[in-house]
C-alpha cells in the first residue's frame, strides 16, 4: 500500500491560494481516477480538485473555509500500488515574482536573524511565514504590520502588500528628505487627503431593518471596482450605432443556423466581431499599465461581462477572438456563458484578459458607464437595441424611417488612453457593424 499526497494544482499565474468550501468525499470512502474530492474557491472562479489515483480518501489536511496556497497538500489518499510517493518539500509560493527577484528575497530570508520581536498571527488576521519573514528582515514592528491594508482573502496581508508597503515607505523617507524648509504650505485638498483623514460614520440599522451578508464573490467584486476606480482615471465616449442590417441579417439566418449547428446566434459574437477588429486597427487599447510602463498585448483576449444566478458578475475570457470566425465566435461565447450560468467554469476561462465588453442592454438600458476591469485600459458596454425613428439620408433627399438602433458606451483609462483614441476606437466599431454585409453567409 501507499499514500498519494492530493496537492492543490496551480489555476494561473495570478492564483496562489484558495478557500476549501465544501468537501465531496469523506474519510474511508473510495475515489476513483480524476473524480472530485473537494470545492475551492479563488477570487477568480470557483472549481473542484479530482483526484489524480485511485484509492480511499484516510485523512483531510483541511478544515471547510481553511486558505491553502497552491503547492500545498490538502488530503491523503491510499493507494493499491507498492511503489512510494515521494513527497517534494512545500515552498512558498511567489507566483507574481519574477524568479531572478524571488531568489534573492529567500535567499536574504535565510540569513536574516531575529533581531526584532517574534511577528505572530492574531485572531483579527492571519500572516503566511513568507510575511513575516519580510518584515523581520525590514525591521517591521507587529503594530506597523497590523496596520497595513492587506489585499487578500479577508484582508490578508499578501507579498506584494508588503513589498509595496515597504518601497512606499523608503520613498516616503527619500522624499521628506528632499523637501525645502518652508515657513507655510497651502492646505490643497486632495482625493487621497479626503478619504484618508475622512471618518465616515457607521451605518446604524433598525430593528425593523434586514440585514444581509454579501457573498464572497460580492466582496471580492466590491473591492476590484473600488480598487479599479482608485487606479484608472475612467473617462466616457458614447456613440449611436444603426444596427438595422444586423438585426434584419440575424432575423433572416438565425432558423438555418439553429437547424445546422444546434445553438443560437445571438448578437453578442457579431459585436465581439467588431470589437476584435477594432482592437486591431487601435491595437494602443490592447494594454495594460505597471509600474510606468506601456504593456503591449500581443493577444487579443476578449473578456465577457456574464450575469451570475445570484446578481454578480463574472468575466470570462474569449481567447485568440481576433483569429476566429462567426460560427467559431458563436460557439465560444455560448460555450462559456453556458458554462458560467452552471459555475463550470474553468480557472483558464477567466485569464488573460485584455479587453472586456459589458451588454447592459440585457437588463433595459439604453447605455451605461462601466468600470475598467483591471489591468486592462477599456471597456465597451452595449446598450439596449432600439426600434426609433431616424432620419435616412439617400441620393433622392432626407426623409424619416423606423431603424433599429442601439448607444456604446466606451469607458477607458485617461492616463494613457487620450479622447482622440477612445473616440476614434468607439468610431471603428461603429462603422464595422453599420457596414455589415447582408448577404454574408456562415
Amino acid at each position: 500500500m501507499a499514500k498519494f499526497e492530493l496537492k492543490l494544482p496551480k489555476m494561473g499565474e495570478s492564483v496562489a491560494e484558495a478557500t476549501l468550501t465544501a468537501w465531496l468525499k469523506e474519510v474511508g470512502e473510495k475515489i476513483e481516477p480524476d473524480e472530485a474530492v473537494l470545492e475551492i474557491a479563488t477570487d477568480k472562479v470557483d472549481s473542484e480538485v479530482p483526484s489524480e489515483v485511485e484509492g480511499v480518501l484516510i485523512e483531510k489536511l483541511f478544515e471547510i473555509d481553511a486558505v491553502i496556497e497552491v503547492g500545498q497538500t490538502i488530503a491523503i489518499i491510499e493507494t493499491d500500488s507498492d511503489i512510494p510517493v515521494n513527497v517534494p518539500q512545500v515552498t512558498e509560493v511567489t507566483p507574481n515574482a519574477e524568479p531572478e527577484a524571488a531568489i534573492q528575497i529567500e535567499s536574504s530570508i535565510e540569513k536574516v536573524q531575529d533581531t526584532i520581536s517574534s511577528i505572530s498571527s492574531n485572531d483579527a488576521r492571519f500572516y503566511s511565514p513568507l510575511v513575516k519573514n519580510i518584515a523581520k528582515k525590514e525591521g517591521i514592528s507587529q503594530s506597523e504590520l497590523d496596520a497595513i491594508t492587506g489585499s487578500g482573502k479577508e484582508g490578508r496581508v499578501t507579498k506584494n502588500d508588503i513589498l509595496s508597503y515597504i518601497s512606499n515607505k523608503s520613498h516616503s523617507v527619500s522624499s521628506e528628505a528632499a523637501k525645502p524648509v518652508v515657513t507655510s504650505t497651502p492646505k490643497v485638498p486632495t482625493a487621497t487627503m479626503t478619504s484618508t483623514a475622512s471618518t465616515v460614520n457607521p451605518v446604524v440599522s433598525t430593528g425593523e431593518d434586514e440585514i444581509i451578508e454579501m457573498s464572497r464573490m460580492g466582496k471580492l467584486v466590491s473591492k476590484h471596482m473600488t480598487d479599479s476606480i482608485q487606479t484608472s482615471a475612467h473617462v466616457q465616449s458614447f456613440i449611436e450605432v444603426d444596427v438595422t442590417k444586423i438585426w434584419n441579417w440575424r432575423l433572416g439566418i438565425k432558423d438555418t443556423f439553429k437547424a445546422r449547428e444546434g445553438q443560437n446566434i445571438t448578437f453578442t459574437p457579431i459585436f465581439l466581431e467588431a470589437v476584435a477588429h477594432a482592437l486591431t486597427v487601435h491595437p494602443m487599447l490592447n494594454i495594460s499599465v505597471q509600474d510606468g510602463k506601456i504593456i503591449k498585448r500581443k493577444n487579443i483576449n476578449i473578456g465577457m461581462a456574464a450575469a451570475l444566478e445570484d446578481g454578480n458578475l463574472i468575466v470570462p475570457v474569449i481567447k485568440n477572438a481576433d483569429q476566429l470566425n462567426l460560427i467559431g465566435m458563436t460557439k465560444r461565447v455560448n460555450d462559456l456563458a453556458l458554462r458560467a450560468r452552471t459555475n463550470n467554469l474553468k480557472p483558464d476561462d477567466i485569464q488573460d484578459g485584455t479587453y472586456t465588453v459589458t451588454n447592459v442592454g440585457g437588463f433595459g438600458s439604453i447605455m451605461g458607464t462601466p468600470i475598467i476591469n483591471q489591468p486592462q485600459v477599456g471597456i465597451l458596454a452595449l446598450g439596449a437595441i432600439r426600434k426609433v425613428p431616424a432620419v435616412i439620408e439617400t441620393n433622392e433627399g432626407d426623409f424619416i424611417g423606423i431603424r433599429q438602433r442601439m448607444f456604446l458606451s466606451h469607458s477607458y483609462d485617461h492616463r494613457v488612453v487620450n479622447g482622440a483614441l477612445g473616440g476614434q476606437f468607439l468610431k471603428t466599431v461603429k462603422e464595422y457593424l453599420e457596414a455589415w454585409d447582408v448577404n454574408r453567409t456562415l
